[in-house]
């Protein structure tokens, strides 16, 4: 049993729990039940006549059922199911008698309602468990006064309270009104993992019903009366910018309501992070029907120019800097060329360990080889959208988010109203990956709503979306390695760069289990928009430097396992440097637990392996992945993915997760791909943007998990970069041929 503080006095604790990252404040699902709400499940579960709060994010009802306020927005990892199963766990209630519903947007009383980077259940864990724990104390406290006997002589189980010697017994509702009276407690005890009866037993998806039935969840569904449908044309290339529009031409066209220019931000505003947006200056169109305004737009007459190089403030979460904007209209052959020629060049030296200069003169052997990946785009299934209805005085906003705190403080300053007159509702994503944390496209919608003086939809299509940018950054690395005679890795450098930000992680393996290494980066300014994508960075360097690693013991004669473990039993045993950033055992576990599912020293007739491992996000997964030869080409047939997580919550979510990862890995390898030319994307739909297909998706994947005690760490993305170095890897087996360039279905590249 643990004790966790609990702060004393009910504001204190909604305060610094919501804060830290915990408390009720951890969201769950989105007025729904945590089960699939058929009609009979429904009536098993009858509504209260009377709720008592026992704080700001749970409530009793007097017929015991339990509601839990979600506040983090959801986009398909399940943090609506596993988050309120956190709190069930402590407090110790029947799972079928729990209902959750979405927490409004107030980063006061609800702390960062962030859903992105791995971080969702990592961040909350404590808080979650601290909240049911407390308010399963304080109904123990209720009933003691009660009874009037000693509150450790009661015990608790599916929302029962119990007293064995006097035979007492009171379900939780009865003892609710007298709960929410009681003072926080101190400190209060946490369950022993071992004693878990609803963590690490799998749940089924509480709103999974609602999304195979079609009903509307998702932002793109969301209706008000009255709403208008709003549509945006930007410069058809980045370097350009709005020079003239003709409105007259569409005016007057069926359903058309207004055309007009706008500007997203207002001149000299300093941009947080989340605000990147190249085309801030929009030629707007609204209407009455989606369709109508869609009509409008192919027919708007617009005149677009180059613009000139231009500079901007960025307060990056209080690093305030100067941004420069470069001029030009780009090209993939221009980045490429650009690439080679810092590539050839020294970098900025980021780590250093021994003396790699002299390691490199002297060895046996040298592998040196560069590997290059494109832009990509996210391509959510649900393109951008958001509602808005802006007053005067107010101002009310609806649609999908991953960060709905850090676009309150740019629609107050652009809209002129405080942040308490603005309301945020938060709908369920249809695909987020980093792109819905640049919510640009919700100020564009309050932008137009406050000019038509109307409620206004705004509404991307998918041209709009694969093109408007934030697109994952093109990226170059160049890997050099040294053996001895004796084929022993004496040395490793690593020089990354990228447009127009650097992929490098100068501290993560094989750093610290090489004697002499050299980590340097460099970067190529661009005013192509950037920004977060799965596993950012990490989406590429995986890849990679699972390929490169490969490749290395190849050469000195090794197994590829094998010869991980002796870098990883190194760098465990007697590591380099003390600014390594994962841990050796928990790398290795991942890496023999792969081995062992996979019967990795067992070769197959007709299957070609490959193997790759990566630490991200606080978590390790490796995976193994086999191809088998159809008619002359290559196919996935079969993943295992071993993973380090932490304690797993939902074992069924978990598995999908890493499922999902493995499929966008596998279809992002070999036809992922944004290419430019004269600033323009050459792919603008899904008729040049190739996605996997359902028929080019493994067979099966296999998924498994360390046991252990840790506390949960990331999920959402550690499946996702190590796949395309396993699926390089195991090309290599069955091809003999290696793969430097992304995507490596080669005849999917479009190049401007």
């Amino acid at each position: 049993m643990t004790l966790v503080k609990t702060n004393i006095g009910r504001r204190a604790f909604i305060k610094n729990t919501s804060l830290a990252g915990g408390g009720l404040i951890l969201g769950f699902s989105w007025l729904n039940s945590c089960k699939p709400k058929q009609a009979a499940e429904m009536a098993a579960i009858e509504m209260p006549k009377e709720w008592f709060d026992i704080n700001a994010y749970l409530k009793i009802g007097d017929n015991g059922v339990i509601t839990i306020q979600c506040p983090n927005p959801e986009f398909g990892q399940g943090v609506m199911t596993s988050m309120p199963m956190i709190v069930a766990e402590e407090l110790d209630i029947a799972w079928k008698d729990v209902l959750v519903e979405q927490a409004p947007f107030n980063a006061e009383l609800y702390g960062n309602q962030f859903t992105g980077g791995s971080r969702g259940i990592m961040s909350r864990w404590a808080g979650l468990r601290m909240a049911g724990a407390t308010a399963r104390q304080m109904l123990l406290e209720a009933a003691a006064q009660a009874w009037q006997v000693p509150a450790n002589e009661i015990t608790t189980a599916d929302g029962v309270l119990s007293h064995e010697a006097s035979g007492k017994k009171a379900g939780y509702g009865e003892m609710a009104s007298a709960a929410s009276q009681i003072t926080v407690p101190e400190e209060v005890p946490l369950k022993a993992v071992k004693d878990f009866k609803i963590i690490s037993r799998s749940k089924k998806n509480i709103e999974g019903d609602k999304i195979v039935t079609g009903k509307p969840l998702f932002g793109i569904d969301y209706q008000y009366e009255g709403a208008l449908i709003a549509m945006a044309a930007h410069p058809p290339a980045f370097g350009m910018k709005l020079k003239s529009f003709d409105g007259s031409s569409i005016i007057n066209m069926p359903g058309i309501v207004d055309v007009f220019e706008i500007n997203t931000y207002e001149e000299g505003y300093e941009q947080n992070y989340f605000d990147t947006n190249t085309f801030t200056n929009l030629v707007v169109i609204v209407g009455k029907t989606t369709w109508e305004v869609m009509n409008a737009k192919k027919a708007l007459k617009v005149e677009w120019e180059p613009f000139s190089e231009s500079t901007f403030n960025m307060n990056m979460f209080g690093n305030k800097r100067e941004v420069t904007i470069p001029s030009g209209l780009e090209s993939t052959e221009m980045h490429n060329a650009k690439m080679a020629e810092y590539a050839s060049k020294p970098g900025r030296e980021v780590r250093k360990d021994g003396n790699p200069d002299a390691a490199f003169k002297n060895a046996a052997k040298v592998i040196e080889r560069s590997y290059s990946c494109p832009f990509l785009a996210h391509n959510c299934m649900e393109p951008m959208n958001f509602f808005a209805h802006v007053t005067e005085d107010s101002a009310k906003l609806a649609g999908p988010l991953q960060a709905p705190g850090f676009i309150e403080g740019t629609l107050s300053a652009r809209l002129g109203l405080p942040v308490e007159k603005i309301d945020i509702e938060m709908t369920r994503m249809g695909g987020g990956f980093g792109r819905r944390a640049y919510a640009h496209y919700a100020v564009e919608a309050a932008v137009i709503s406050k000019h038509v003086k109307a409620p206004v939809k705004l509404v991307y299509n998918r041209e709009d979306d694969m093109t408007f940018g934030i697109f994952r950054p093109s990226y170059h690395a160049t890997y050099k390695a040294a053996l001895d005679e004796n084929n022993n890795l004496i040395a490793f450098h690593v020089k990354a760069g990228g447009i127009p930000e650097t992929p490098l992680f100068a501290n993560r393996f094989p750093a610290g289990a090489v004697d002499n290494y050299l980590a340097e980066s460099w970067e190529i300014n661009s005013n192509i928009t950037v920004g977060a994508f799965r596993a950012p960075r990490s989406n590429f360097m995986a890849g990679v430097e699972n390929s490169f690693l490969d490749e290395v013991a190849e050469v000195a004669g090794k197994d590829p396992i094998q010869f991980r473990l002796d870098l990883l039993l190194r760098a465990k045993d007697n590591p380099v440097g003390d600014n390594n950033d994962y841990e050796a055992e928990r790398y290795a576990g991942v890496l023999k637990l792969v081995r062992d599912k996979s019967n990795w020293q067992n070769n197959i007739d007709g299957k070609y392996r490959g193997v790759s491992a990566y630490f991200c996000h606080n978590s390790y997964a490796a995976h193994v992945l086999d191809i088998v030869m159809e008619d002359g080409k290559p196919k996935v047939e079969n993943v295992v993915c071993a993973i380090d997580c932490g304690v797993v919550v939902n074992p069924d979510a978990a598995t999908n997760m890493a499922e999902g990862a493995i499929v966008d890995g596998v279809g992002n390898a070999l036809y992922g791909g944004l290419t430019f030319k004269d600033g323009s994307t050459v792919q603008s739909n899904f008729d040049t943007y190739r996605i996997i297909r359902h028929s080019e998706a493994p067979k099966n994947i296999d998924v498994h998990f360390v046991e252990n005690e840790i506390n949960p760490t990331g999920l959402g993305e550690p499946p996702f970069p190590p796949v395309l170095g396993a699926l390089a890897n195991a090309l290599y087996k069955a091809t003999g041929k290696r793969h430097y360039e992304q995507p490596f279905a080669v005849e999917r590249r479009i190049v401007g």
